[in-house]
Order: C-alpha cells, then structure tokens, then sequence
C-alpha cells in the first residue's frame, strides 16, 4: 500500500508516450503560444539593444562600471566565445536546426514550466539568426555587452544561457529525492 501512495516525480523533459490506436494530438500545442510569446519578446528586445549599440557605440566603447561592465561594439562570425569564426555558415544552418528541432520536440513536451526556457533558447537563437541573414555584416553577429572576464555578448546570447540554465535547473529539481528520501 505504502509504494501505491508514494509519489513519483514527474521529469519535465519527459516527452507524451505514444498511444494505441487513432493518433492523439500533441500534449503541448495550447502550450506553444507561450513558448513563440517569449521568443517574440527575446527577438524584439534583441534587435532593439543592437540596434542601439549599432547607434551609440560607433564612436567607442562606453564604461558603465568602470573595470566590470563596458559597452563595446563587436561582430563574431563564429558561435559562443567567437569559436569557429571562420565557418559562418555553418552556425546559420546549425541555428535553424536548433530551432526547428526545438519546436517540433516542445509539441511534445508535458511540462509547461518549460515553454518559458525553450522560448528563451528559441528567440536567442532567430535573434542571432537575423543578424546573421538580415544585417549587412557578412554573417557575423552584433555583440555588445563586455564583463571583461567573459567574451562580448548579446541579448540573445544571454538568453540561450538563461534557457539553458533553467532547463537544467528545472531537470535537477524534478530528480531530487522528496522529502522522505524517495
């Protein structure tokens, strides 16, 4: 009886299992819109910041907290910290990729806390993207934002970050045991 009453936590990476007979709809499209809603304000925001980094930065670099935090224009071709800058390309296919493949899986997805991280991944990711087709920079992507300990980002590249993290963040929690030891 006790096992019968023991709760088991549900991983919210977990995926709807495919059913017998006529096909089911996916468990998540209602939930979609959430996820296309914060990817939307993740490209909005996004191109804006660029777009006035493109404008005020032009003459320079700008110290917002001198020896931590300085405003620098900067264009990566490549992916995260500059890697593979010769292979534009390459990270443009590789994007889109990413963010089909993440939105045919969030179909399926069953746990709504997260939309919200995917839609962070999914908008860094089509914000890069249109630097990357639309900005007249030969693929390269407009960065910014200088900790001087850690190479120049954008918006976007925060928000992949940011995605990334919760998801793992939310992964860990559901495998903690409960509080009874289970």
């Amino acid at each position: 009886m006790h096992g019968l009453q023991a709760a088991r936590r549900a991983d919210p990476l977990a995926t709807s299992a495919p059913t017998a007979g006529p096909q089911t709809p996916a468990v998540a499209p209602r939930r979609l819109p959430l996820l296309a809603g914060c990817a939307a304000l993740v490209v909005v925001a996004d191109q804006v910041t660029k777009q006035l980094a493109l404008d005020g930065l032009s003459d320079g670099p700008v110290e917002v907290v001198p020896g931590a935090v300085t405003l620098r224009l900067t264009f990566n071709s490549g992916g995260a910290f500059g890697i593979g800058g010769d292979f534009p390309a390459f990270f443009l296919v590789a994007t889109v990729a990413i963010v089909v493949t993440i939105v045919f899986w969030a179909r399926r997805v069953e746990d709504p806390r997260l939309m919200i991280p995917l839609g962070l991944i999914v908008g860094g990711g089509l914000g890069n993207l249109f630097d990357r087709i639309v900005r007249d920079y030969g693929g390269r992507v407009v960065d910014f934002v200088d900790f001087h300990v850690w190479p120049v980002f954008n918006l976007a590249d925060a928000s992949i970050v940011a995605g990334v993290g919760l998801i793992l963040l939310l992964n860990l929690r559901s495998r903690r045991p409960s509080a009874d030891g289970r």
